[in-house]
């Protein structure tokens, strides 16, 4: 029977490790800033998705976590060690429910190194590497843990204020997802903690972040 204060253990130190080591995040340039959000630029990446059939966003990203945190200890057909990246971002699958939805993504950024040829990982993960292209983003950030009581409202704040903004018309979902929680730190980091509600800009919008993004740095 698994243990579960022994994965919590492994969990601590592996953040631990992350921390020292320092953290690998996907590259992006912000195209548009205001004081409560801003649009970003992702550059064509990798992720490791697994996912989750759940009406509660916090099981499923520990559900979908917890496959994610043992592939990249080692359970692939290389049995290689992966560092940890951030965020782990969860996308909602839009549908019924209390959540407005049942089905969600859990997504693992893979390093530069693993990014050409991930690691496969064991089929009873059920595991699957996605390529995301080049897109843009909406993002608004938010404090504390992201929770079930609290993830809808801070994705309904993103969206009054861009209903505000010169990017209105770029932001009705046209992908699979309704909008992703991004979290950036370890599940014992109580103070600073940092998140982030996603939203994709429509594909009309994209020729419009490239441009501004011309004159931008990249993070």
């Amino acid at each position: 029977m698994e243990k579960p204060w022994l994965f919590l253990m492994l969990i601590r130190v592996f953040c631990c490790l992350a921390r020292c080591e320092g953290t690998e995040s996907p590259e992006f340039a912000v195209v548009h800033a205001e004081s409560d959000f801003e649009v970003r630029l992702y550059q064509e990446s990798t992720w490791m998705t697994a996912s989750v059939k759940d009406i509660s966003f916090e099981k499923a990203t520990w559900n979908g976590f917890h496959r994610l945190f043992q592939y990249i200890q080692g359970a692939n057909l290389n049995s290689s060690r992966i560092p940890m990246t951030a965020p782990v971002l969860t996308s909602i699958v839009p549908g019924a429910g209390p959540l407005h939805s049942s089905a969600y993504s859990v997504r693992f950024y893979l390093p530069v190194k693993f990014q050409a040829d991930p690691p496969v990982p064991l089929p009873e993960l059920h595991l699957k590497p996605g390529q995301c292209p080049v897109h843009c983003v909406a993002v608004r950030k938010f404090s504390g843990y992201a929770r079930d009581c609290n993830i809808v409202k801070e994705a309904e704040k993103l969206a009054v204020s861009l209903r505000r903004s010169p990017w209105a018309n770029f932001t009705t979902p046209e992908s699979n997802y309704a909008y992703s929680i991004a979290q950036y730190s370890s599940p014992f980091q109580i103070f600073g903690r940092v998140n982030e509600i996603w939203v994709d800009v429509q594909s009309s919008g994209l020729e419009e972040c490239e441009s501004r993004s011309s004159s931008v740095s990249t993070f």
